[in-house]
């Protein structure tokens, strides 16, 4: 194959950058002005270093405003139960996908496809109403009980079961191990890089959704954290956006530091996957 020309090597990383940066340009606005004055902010000049630094006043306000601390805790507890039950159905039903022959095999896989095409809001108002009857609105259940399933999940682990050779499910048999201990004591170490990239884009999914939380919590201890910034907006004494810009920074932290730590294991699982 012929290698590529300088001019069609400039011109791929012009394209590339000029992406990178019309999506990192918001995030850098947003750093910005969680860092000036109120009026810094409405003034007509724009600078992205702030003449007149207000870091120590917004953060501490975004704080002190509401409980943004609760927020990430709730963030945090509701994303690791929702991964957790993900993970436990995910993996025997895509062992079952991959490695298991049954009768209905290639049925129950399209049906996995097909359900990667239906939106997360076409089942909301039967999941809300069967909340309501069980008396689970309004609480954590309410947060973690419609995401425990993830057909993302089965679809991803099961491509990556794909590639395990056989012989090394053979071998475990022979050894005498079930199919269960199979998957926990097999598989599961063996798909470590593919659940860590399931992780990551079943955090960031989690962590953001704004949708679901909107609907079902009332009680502004239970917010997550998308909910629990649009608290920030009062619509008596108006909207500070120095200290909401600066509860987004905060919110959005924890995304960017877990993907930087897990980004090789990320690009390794999800390059993994596509082997086959």
């Amino acid at each position: 194959m012929r290698a590529p020309s300088i001019r069609f090597q400039v011109l791929r990383h012009l394209l590339l950058g000029s992406a990178a940066l019309l999506m990192v340009l918001p995030f850098v606005l947003m750093v910005s002005i969680s860092l000036k004055s109120p009026g810094e902010i409405f003034s007509p000049d724009f600078h992205l270093l702030p003449r007149q630094w207000h870091l120590i006043e917004n953060y501490s306000m975004a704080f002190s405003r509401q409980p943004l601390g609760r927020f990430l805790l709730n963030g945090l507890f509701v994303t690791l139960c929702i991964f957790l039950a993900q993970a436990v159905f995910a993996l025997p039903c895509a062992y079952a996908l991959a490695k298991l022959r049954w009768r209905g095999r290639e049925t129950a896989f399209v049906f996995v496809l097909l359900a990667l095409l239906v939106p997360p809001q076409v089942p909301a108002i039967p999941l809300y109403i069967g909340l309501w009857k069980l008396g689970l609105l309004d609480s954590y259940s309410a947060l973690i009980l419609p995401s425990s399933i993830s057909v993302f999940g089965i679809f991803l682990m099961r491509q990556f079961f794909r590639t395990v050779p056989d012989d090394l499910l053979a071998a475990a048999r022979l050894d005498g191990l079930g199919e269960f201990a199979i998957v926990w004591r097999i598989m599961l170490p063996t798909a470590m890089p593919a659940l860590i990239a399931f992780g990551l884009l079943s955090l960031v999914w989690n962590w953001n959704d704004f949708f679901w939380p909107l609907l079902v919590i009332q009680t502004e201890t239970l917010a997550t954290p998308p909910l629990g910034v649009v608290f920030f907006n009062n619509a008596e004494a108006g909207t500070h956006f120095g200290p909401l810009m600066a509860a987004a920074t905060i919110v959005t932290a924890p995304l960017v530091l877990a993907f930087l730590a897990a980004q090789r294991w990320f690009i390794d699982g999800v390059t993994m996957t596509a082997v086959k």
